[in-house]
């Protein structure tokens, strides 16, 4: 990104204001994020974050070695890595050990995770989002974006929502670089969308049309669309060159008439053509980005989906959901046209329905583990890992072709809402009901 301004010499303060007790839990309890009156980095660390207690600590199924049983105070010093105020514990390699100097046997792993830097806001922190460089990060937070650099954790600019006449709270649910990095598309609790001028940190521009908050957003790897998601159970298509060619994407959603959050998250595929939806009516909905049809509904989540992710090769989807779990889908029926017509495919051990959409995309993987609702995902730029960050505050790496978690990574004091992961590789960053965001590092053994 060029042209972005240094922190050098610049004066910013915000009052401190006390959280949201609720943020948009549709099917569930009213605490995505529980009730935080202040920045928990205040707050003395607890060595341990304990687990939810009172509630169902499992999700349907079960994992041949289950990150969530361990103590990470007895493992093994060689499978588990500890911070001040953060721990990741790993999944031991299979079968693979190595011998020490002293001859006794140490267990090998797949994965290392260190935390590089925390990123004080002034509020929940909504969204986080690299841009295409990888060399920044945007965050969304109470009426304000804000933009790090990613390898020294500088502040590099403030984007002031201060325009509105919303008075009270206007939290910035969204965030999405352009391609070149020079702009920065912004989502809000008034239902506009802005595109900021980073290097003036001026509106450039700003899309009206949604009736809710705007709740995702996207931008195409060409620059020429956005894609954004609303509580009015719309998505919409936005092209930045032709306002007469933007597209209101409509689903019927069914989940009553006191859910104020309608569609959840959107994505656009890596080559542009598929645009998806996650919506609280359990469904993955996928259009075709040039028509507006609708190509594709991918069903098998029993509560909310709330994130998507494409693979980088665009031929899969990954979804997150309230019912605890990842769902990865094969879109090889739709990308090639070979799929049925208005058919879920059938399992064909025992007969029954198989998650799976109605034009012959499969579910062909389930991630279980997370103890609570699974609000964000991400996949590795190389297609390696995909990583999830849940209610239950923690982080799971997974491999990506077995669904099997290789990492589980506890820090944050209060839900993970948002995750991404930098199109540089190697890093990733999380966003936090406890007022920080964080940016990490990883690595392949």
């Amino acid at each position: 990104m060029s042209g972005v301004p240094t922190a050098a010499g610049e004066q910013w303060q915000t009052p401190k204001l006390p959280g949201p007790p609720y943020f948009g839990a549709p099917n569930g309890p009213n605490a995505i994020v529980e009730g935080e009156t202040g920045p928990t980095a205040a707050r003395a660390p607890e060595p341990y974050p304990p687990k939810e207690t009172g509630e169902d600590a499992s999700a349907p199924g079960s994992e041949p070695f289950n990150l969530s049983d361990i103590d990470v105070r007895v493992y093994p010093d060689e499978l588990k890595r500890q911070g001040s105020d953060w721990f990741a514990i790993f999944t031991p390699a299979a079968g693979e050990t190595t011998q020490t100097d002293s001859g006794a046997v140490a267990l090998k792993r797949n994965l290392d995770v260190i935390r590089v830097h925390t990123l004080i806001h002034e509020s929940i922190v909504c969204c986080v989002r690299f841009s295409a460089d990888g060399r920044f990060l945007a965050t969304g937070c109470n009426r304000t974006a804000q933009i790090y650099h990613t390898r020294c954790g500088a502040k590099v600019c403030i984007l002031t929502h201060d325009d509105s006449h919303k008075s009270g709270d206007l939290y910035i649910r969204s965030v999405s670089f352009s391609p070149d990095g020079n702009y920065l598309a912004t989502g809000a609790e008034d239902n506009k969308i802005r595109i900021w001028h980073i290097a003036t940190r001026r509106i450039a521009g700003t899309f009206e049309g949604h009736t809710q908050e705007i709740s995702a957003l996207d931008w195409s790897k060409d620059g020429r669309l956005i894609v954004s998601g609303s509580g009015d159970r719309t998505a919409r298509i936005w092209d930045t060159h032709d306002q007469n060619n933007n597209k209101i994407l409509t689903t019927t959603i069914h989940a009553g008439e006191n859910v104020d959050i309608g569609i959840t998250s959107v994505c656009i595929s890596p080559n542009g053509r598929l645009v998806a939806v996650g919506s609280i009516d359990n469904i993955v909905h996928i259009w075709d980005a040039q028509t507006g049809t609708l190509v594709e509904r991918l069903k098998g989540h029993t509560n909310s989906v709330f994130s998507v992710a494409f693979t980088p090769d665009g031929t899969g989807l990954v979804s997150g959901s309230l019912d605890k779990t990842l769902k990865y889908w094969d879109l090889h029926p739709i990308l090639s046209g070979t799929g049925p017509s208005g058919a879920v495919a059938k399992d064909g051990a025992n007969g029954k329905e198989a998650s799976g959409g109605e034009k012959g995309s499969l579910c062909t993987m389930d991630f279980v583990g997370h103890e609570h609702y699974v609000l964000s995902v991400a996949v590795s730029p190389d297609g390696r890992w995909v990583v999830s960050g849940s209610k239950d505050k923690g982080v799971r790496f997974w491999d990506a072709k077995s669904a099997v978690a290789q990492c589980m990574l506890q820090g944050h004091r209060n839900s993970v809402i948002s995750i991404d992961m930098s199109p540089a590789g190697s890093v990733f960053a999380t966003g936090s009901g406890d007022w920080q965001a964080r940016i990490w590092s990883y690595s392949a053994q």
